[in-house]
C-alpha cells in the first residue's frame, strides 16, 4: 500500500493549483469589454439605477476587494449571486450540472470503446493496410474542429437519416440518451483519435517486449498473450494521456452544449460571458478546474492499480 501513500499528500499540492485558477480567471473576466449593469438594464438605464445595480453586486468596490468577497465565499461554500438569473451561483451550477457530466462520461465511454478495438487492431497488423488506414483516418480526425463535426453529424445522423434528434436533453433515461448521441459522438470522434494513436504506439512496443516474447515462449496463443500481457501494459501511458485531455474534453462541451443546445454548464457559461455574469462565470470557471484536478487525481490513481512499477 506504500505506492499509494501520494493519496495523503497530492490534495494538498492541488490547493494552489486552485487558487491560481481563481486569480487568472477574476483578472480576466474583469477584463471583458462592458459593464455587466448596462447589459442587465439596457442602453437606456439611468445613471442611478446603473450606480444601485452596481452597488448591489459590490461591482462599485475595489477589484481587490472584490477578490476577497469572491475568497470569502468560496471560503463558505458560496459563489456569489447571479446578475442574470437573480440566485445564487452554486444552486445554479448545480442544476446544470447533470448534461454536462452525462455528456462528459459518455464522450469518454465512446472514445475508448472506438479507440481501444482500432488501435488493438492496428497494432496487430502493424504495417498493414489496415494499419494505414487506421493512421490516415486518425490523422484527418485530428484536425476536423468540434462544431464543424457537429454540424456534419446533424447534417447525416438528423436530418439526411433522422436516427437521433437534432437538439435539447430530453426527460426520461432513453430520451436523454438519444439527445446525448450525437454531442458524445462529437467528442469521441475528436478525442479518441488521440487516444488510438497513443495506445497503438504502446501496444506495438509491448508486443516486442520481453513479456510478450517470454508468454509465446510458453506456448500461449498470440491471441492471449495480446489481451493478457500487452493490452493491460499498454493502458496505463494511455490512462494518463486521457487525463492530460480531459481539460480539453471539459473545455470542449462549451462548444458543443450550444450547437446541440444542451442545458448543460457550457451553454450556461456562453450566456454568461454575452451578459457579463461575472459569479456564474467565475463558477463555472472553478468547477471546471476542480473537476480537471479531479480527474487527474483519480487517473493517477488508476494508473498506480494499473502498473506496479510506477511511483507517484
Amino acid at each position: 500500500m506504500h505506492r499509494y501513500r501520494f493519496i495523503l499528500t497530492r490534495p494538498l499540492q492541488f490547493l494552489p493549483v486552485i487558487f491560481g485558477v481563481s486569480i487568472v480567471t477574476f483578472v480576466l473576466v474583469r477584463l471583458i469589454p462592458g459593464d455587466p449593469a448596462r447589459v442587465l438594464l439596457g442602453a437606456r438605464a439611468t445613471p442611478t439605477a446603473l450606480a444601485n445595480v452596481r452597488a448591489q453586486f459590490g461591482l462599485d468596490e475595489p477589484l481587490w476587494l472584490q477578490y476577497l468577497y469572491f475568497l470569502r465565499n468560496l471560503a463558505h461554500g458560496e459563489m456569489g449571486k447571479s446578475i442574470t438569473y437573480k440566485i445564487d451561483v452554486l444552486p445554479l451550477i448545480l442544476t446544470r450540472i447533470e448534461p454536462t457530466l452525462a455528456l462528459v462520461a459518455s464522450s469518454v465511454l465512446l472514445s475508448v470503446t472506438i479507440a481501444v478495438p482500432l488501435a488493438a487492431l492496428a497494432a496487430r497488423n502493424n504495417g498493414g493496410i489496415v494499419d494505414h488506414v487506421i493512421r490516415t483516418v486518425t490523422t484527418f480526425g485530428i484536425g476536423f474542429p468540434q462544431f464543424w463535426l457537429s454540424l456534419m453529424l446533424i447534417l447525416l445522423l438528423a436530418v439526411a437519416i433522422p436516427l437521433f434528434p437534432v437538439s435539447g436533453y430530453g426527460g426520461d433515461i432513453v430520451d436523454k440518451l438519444m439527445h446525448l448521441a450525437l454531442p458524445s459522438l462529437t467528442v469521441a470522434l475528436s478525442l479518441s483519435t488521440v487516444l488510438l494513436r497513443s495506445l497503438r504506439s504502446a501496444m506495438i512496443d509491448w508486443l516486442k517486449s520481453d513479456v510478450a516474447t517470454a508468454a509465446r515462449a510458453r506456448g500461449m496463443p498470440e491471441s492471449i498473450v495480446f489481451w493478457r500481457h500487452v493490452l493491460p501494459n499498454a493502458l496505463a501511458p494511455t490512462i494518463n494521456l486521457l487525463a492530460v485531455n480531459m481539460g480539453w474534453l471539459i473545455g470542449g462541451t462549451v462548444v458543443v452544449e450550444s450547437v446541440f443546445a444542451l442545458p448543460g454548464l457550457g451553454q450556461l457559461l456562453v450566456r454568461a460571458i454575452f451578459s457579463r455574469d461575472y459569479m456564474v462565470i467565475q463558477g463555472i470557471a472553478m468547477a471546471f478546474a476542480c473537476a480537471t484536478v479531479l480527474i487527474n487525481f483519480l487517473a493517477d490513481i488508476a494508473t498506480v492499480a494499473a502498473d506496479p512499477r510506477v511511483r507517484l
